[in-house]
């Protein structure tokens, strides 16, 4: 069963929000989902896991992970990586965050990992999400939103997942940009350019309940197919 490393075109694009309705929709099919966010970033909760977005995801995924595997590493203030590890005089620990991945692939039979900011994200000087991805050789599912120049971001992100080796399942549009530009123009445009198929097409929501999004996911994208 295919594993996933779930990335966007930019930060803020809802990488978080899709992962979790993907996650609760894999589970409901009596898939042994896992879910991994390698690093994250910002203010750091009071109660919980110390990331919202990982707390998100291990409830969608109804996981009880220890939360050093499911985030090996947690930054308290919001940046890459690379410049958290630079402002806060700590280390980025890369072989930490495969070491728990590859834990965490032998306890589940499938894997989403959601990444940080963009596929050029730095987390050390020479080493970008890229390279990541590379080294826990997982294909790509593509974020992206509905902003006008998003075509641009969605092309650039492909040719470099592209010139990397890196494979790429499909995209997902995003699209809760009011004024962006036209979904289904979007989708027709981004298939032509790029080549690779847009899997879905995520409405506008206002709250992020799991169940809800779960019924999103399952609505707006075939979820069997990312099983095979």
């Amino acid at each position: 069963m295919k594993s996933y490393f779930i990335t966007g075109t930019d930060t803020d694009v809802g990488k978080t929000i899709v992962t979790a309705g993907l996650a609760a929709a894999i589970h409901k099919k009596g898939v042994d989902i896992g879910i991994m966010k390698p690093f994250a970033a910002g203010t750091s909760q009071s109660v919980g896991f110390k990331s919202k977005d990982t707390e998100l995801l291990a409830n969608a995924a109804k996981v009880n992970d220890p939360e050093d595997l499911v985030n090996p590493q947690f930054f308290n203030i919001p940046a890459s990586p690379y410049t958290a590890a630079q402002n806060l005089g700590v280390d980025v620990d890369v072989q930490l965050v495969m070491n728990s991945f590859k834990q965490l692939s032998k306890i589940h039979d499938m894997m989403l990992v959601e990444g940080m900011g963009g596929i050029m994200t730095p987390i050390l000087r020479n080493y970008f999400v890229t390279n990541l991805i590379r080294e826990m050789n997982l294909d790509v599912i593509l974020i992206t939103r509905s902003r006008i120049g998003t075509i641009n971001h969605t092309l650039m992100t492909c040719k470099m997942c592209v010139d990397n080796d890196i494979r790429i399942k499909g995209i997902i549009i995003n699209n809760f940009d009011i004024d962006g530009y036209p979904s289904t123009e979007l989708k027709r445009d981004i298939e032509k350019l790029t080549t690779f198929p847009v899997l879905g097409i995520i409405p506008r929501l206002d709250n992020f309940e799991i169940d809800l999004l779960r019924n999103t996911i399952e609505k707006e994208i075939d979820v069997k197919s990312l099983l095979n």
